[in-house]
């Protein structure tokens, strides 16, 4: 699926585990918070980054205690919400994380301006959009100018793409 980090389409350079998988002893993971406090001790003396997923649901103030030794938590826009989990990210920041936050799952073209000024700092997105859309969202979302600002030009690209119409 797409990357967006620094406003580019990258490749990833994390691994996600699922919870039944063998802890490697090194690279970057990102785990479930089940298995971050599952294996929490294993997890933070080996090699590598370590990252942790938390849905649309889970309350951010779980992780607290965990903060200091994570580089990443990837949060999951909750399904029953607009606010794409942004919420999350304002509560995460005033918990004071300082690394890396990351939409997964539910991220689309449309939003990637409201999460941005909500403080996500990189996107994977669940659904393969062409990269043209993704380009052009950026594009946009840079030329925001007022806080709140959200182009409703978005979702029309959006139902462009949709409708197979040249983007």
């Amino acid at each position: 699926m797409p990357l967006i980090k620094d406003n580019q389409l990258v490749d990833g350079d994390w691994r996600a585990l699922e919870d039944n998988t063998e802890i490697p002893g090194d690279g970057d993971v990102i785990v479930s918070f089940a298995r971050l406090l599952a294996d929490f001790g294993k997890l933070s003396q080996r090699d590598g980054r370590l990252g942790v997923r938390l849905s649309g649901e889970q309350r951010p103030q779980v992780l607290e205690a965990f903060l200091p030794g994570l580089d990443l938590i990837a949060i999951s826009p909750s399904h029953t919400t607009e606010d794409h989990g942004c919420s999350q990210v304002r509560a995460l920041r005033d918990l004071g994380f300082t690394g890396e936050l990351r939409a997964v799952g539910q991220v689309s073209p449309d939003n990637l301006a409201a999460m941005l000024e909500a403080g996500f700092d990189t996107f994977e997105a669940d659904q393969p959009y062409p990269s043209g859309l993704w380009h052009q969202a950026l594009a946009d979302a840079r030329r925001s100018y007022q806080p709140g600002y959200h182009p409703t030009r978005l979702h029309n690209w959006r139902l462009r793409w949709a409708r197979g119409e040249e983007i």
